[in-house]
């Protein structure tokens, strides 16, 4: 395909074909057009950066971190090419790496409240809470309506024991996201823990509602019902979490909350079934 325009005209062309074959999920064939943007202008950073997210998404990943370079190399105030390269540090456990260039974001984009939230979940992971709270915090102040804030916020005071905080942190991303299934697995956690076992029923049903094939929600609430003596509604959610994923039956095996179903028939042969 030969294109009679100016450079500048070729290379837009070019950019939108590679980005129809990113939509049509061919990848290789995006690829392709990106070179033939380099072979024009072989320092042109968006080719690069568009080289790196289909490499990244055909799990290329040496390859990905490289182009992502080059597009930084390029363009040193390329801010998304340092987001994502950030995000694919974080996804290869390479958190200090990740942190770097989530930080060089945020120098960049003061405002990237997505950088900052996950840049807070780092450092949940890592164990740092002060840290991890007081950048999710700046994700929230700097915009309240992104759910995924809301939710780490509840991670992180859960992390710090503040039960109360976590739980309003939690309900104000179910406001935002009611499809979110870990936002309803979290808080019936704290409920668990608490002994509301009949509120951790009432969000989790809730949830299921929602999400009928989250099978964490009928696994938790199967624990609720359990411990409340609510054999029969206990073993039919066991049931159901185990027909979404068989694998979980190792957990009913060990969960001391199904104490109360040693000797049912029913919990019995749903187990030998399983195992």
């Amino acid at each position: 395909m030969e294109f009679k325009g100016s450079l500048e005209d070729d290379i837009e062309i070019l950019f939108n074909i590679a980005l129809i074959y990113d939509e049509l999920d061919l990848p290789q064939d995006s690829i392709k057009a990106y070179d033939r943007i380099l072979a024009l202008d072989p320092v042109n950073p968006g080719a690069y950066y568009g080289k790196a997210i289909m490499e990244e998404q055909l799990g290329n990943d040496d390859r990905a971190l490289y182009y992502y370079k080059q597009a930084i190399k390029s363009d040193p105030k390329y801010d998304r090419a340092y987001f994502f390269l950030a995000n694919l540090y974080d996804k290869l456990d390479m958190k200090d790496l990740a942190i770097e260039y989530y930080i060089k974001v945020i120098e960049l984009v003061p405002e990237d409240y997505h950088a900052y939230n996950n840049l807070g979940s780092i450092y949940e992971e890592m164990g740092d809470y002060k840290k991890a709270l007081e950048m999710i915090t700046k994700s929230v102040d700097i915009y309240p309506h992104f759910y995924k804030s809301r939710f780490n916020l509840g991670v992180v005071y859960k992390r710090l024991g503040d039960n109360k905080m976590a739980l309003k942190s939690y309900y104000s991303s179910l406001e935002l996201n009611k499809s979110y299934y870990y936002t309803y697995l979290n808080i019936s956690a704290i409920y668990i823990e608490e002994k509301e076992y009949n509120k951790s029923i009432e969000i989790l049903s809730e949830g299921i509602d929602i999400n009928k094939d989250a099978e964490d929600l009928y696994y938790n609430r199967a624990c609720s019902y359990a411990i409340l003596g609510m054999e029969e509604e206990a073993i039919s959610d066991i049931r159901k979490a185990l027909s979404l994923n068989p694998a979980i039956i190792s957990w009913v095996i060990r969960d001391k909350d199904f104490e109360s179903l040693y000797n049912n028939d029913d919990f019995i042969n749903l187990l030998n079934e399983y195992n």
